[in-house]
């Protein structure tokens, strides 16, 4: 496996120092920070505009960026991501509603979904989106909306390139059986068939999982799904007025790291590997897409929850706080295979050092045992009304929010560094916010 190069340009994580400067000065804020408030999401802005510029000056100026929505869908994160002018990947017809909404372009905007019924098609068919279909059977009802309407979009295919998965079985998609995709060695002559009978299928999409596949897995992934494309092509060539797949569509899937001593890949050394392997997608054959989610939100984002009592026992601590499984769901179910580094502040927001005698449970307030964020953490001493800081959770923890229990959605607050000017963001659910979601 290649070893991963280190990239200085582009920060790799936010530090306990700075959320801590954060907390503090937000804290003075007047208004700012309720009593209510006893958990607040805080987004570091410059944090995604930083990775997205690299993305941008890295990949060929032709790449569309297409942004995972189901990573953040706030409008505030699509907004940044609309004036880079990067675009979004959507996941179903709301996400595709919250992409029109922000004002994305219909080019800028690439429909994935496993499940899309004929009237989505049509929808998205109408707009002229880029849509990533996902089986035979929805290539066909592509094709008979097609007879009927005009669109502007245009259609790739989801491969399956059957590679093995991950460390994370349940984020990997590119095993011998997956819900994604058609798999590419069961069905290498039927897909074959499929790109000469459709003259309108010009993409391919292929993606290897999130987090847990190693880059060796993803590279190999797309290599494959890209040796599939050239065959495709060079049938196309001998059919009369026959034009290639001209898109090609890489995913998204990069890993980042949970650990503040991790040392994940850079960008600039997958874009390396890239172009030593697959050197096809950036000689102008291709229209390239990207997908990445994770690696532009994940590190970016970081929680601050207030410990409300400490349970003590002779030989361990129980920190009762107000975030669990509602905003960390897989951290909480899947605890072998997620990690999200915990510190702690006082009342003031500034770092608590020492340790305690006695190791801490996390738990959150939700009405099950499972609602468990971490078991035999090392802090120093903690007391009502101090502050966890959880890192990490800029992707996939607020956009799979539990509403077990009926919590309220905390307050999200935007902020830059350099200036330490705050936006509230999303204001925290109120109570008949939430009456109005269940009636």
């Amino acid at each position: 496996m290649n070893k991963p190069v280190k990239d200085h340009s582009i920060k790799a994580r936010l530090s306990e120092a700075e959320m801590c400067k954060t907390l503090s000065i937000a804290l003075k804020q007047d208004g700012l920070i309720s009593g209510e408030d006893t958990a607040v999401i805080f987004y570091d802005l410059s944090f995604p505009e930083d990775r997205i510029l690299g993305l941008k000056n890295l990949f060929p100026p032709s790449t569309l960026h297409a942004i995972a929505v189901k990573a953040n869908p706030l409008p505030a994160a699509l907004n940044i991501v609309k004036e880079l002018g990067a675009g979004v990947e959507v996941a179903s017809l709301p996400e595709l509603y919250l992409a029109e909404k922000a004002g994305f372009a219909p080019e800028n905007i690439v429909f994935d979904s496993p499940c899309k019924t004929r009237h989505e098609i049509e929808y998205a068919l109408k707009l002229g989106v880029y849509i990533n279909a996902d089986s035979f059977d929805e290539l066909d009802r592509i094709d008979d909306l097609l007879k009927i309407l005009k669109s502007g979009s245009s259609v790739g295919l989801r491969i399956n390139p059957q590679v093995g998965t991950g460390t994370i079985v349940s984020t990997s998609v590119a095993d011998t059986i997956s819900k994604f995709g058609v798999p590419l060695d069961d069905n290498h002559d039927k897909l074959m068939e499929y790109y000469l009978k459709y003259s309108w299928l010009k993409g391919v999409h292929v993606h290897i999982g999130s987090q847990g596949c190693e880059v060796h897995l993803m590279l190999k992934g797309i290599k494959k799904a890209l040796n599939f494309t050239r065959e495709v092509n060079q049938e196309l060539k001998k059919m009369p007025g026959g034009k290639p797949v001209d898109t090609f569509d890489i995913g998204g899937g990069l890993p980042v790291s949970y650990d503040p001593s991790g040392d994940p890949i850079t960008m600039e050394a997958y874009h390396k590997l890239l172009l030593k392997d697959c050197s096809e997608l950036f000689n102008g054959q291709f229209r390239l897409i990207t997908e990445f989610g994770r690696y532009i939100y994940a590190n970016s984002a970081w929680v601050a929850s207030k410990i409300e009592y400490v349970k003590r026992e002779r030989t361990y601590n129980i920190a009762m706080t107000h975030v669990g499984a509602d905003l960390f769901l897989r951290k909480c179910y899947n605890p072998g295979d997620w990690h999200h580094h915990i510190s702690l502040a006082g009342k003031d927001g500034e770092l608590k050092r020492g340790k305690d005698k006695n190791k801490y449970i996390v738990a959150g307030p939700l009405c099950f045992a499972g609602d468990v964020i971490a078991k035999d953490l090392e802090l120093p001493v903690a007391a009502e009304g101090d502050f966890l800081l959880i890192h990490d959770a800029g992707a996939y923890t607020l956009s799979m929010w539990s509403r077990y229990n009926s919590r309220q959605i905390p307050k999200v607050i935007g902020y830059r560094p350099g200036t330490m000017t705050f936006e509230v963001i999303k204001e925290r659910e109120s109570k008949d916010d939430l009456y109005e979601f269940w009636t």
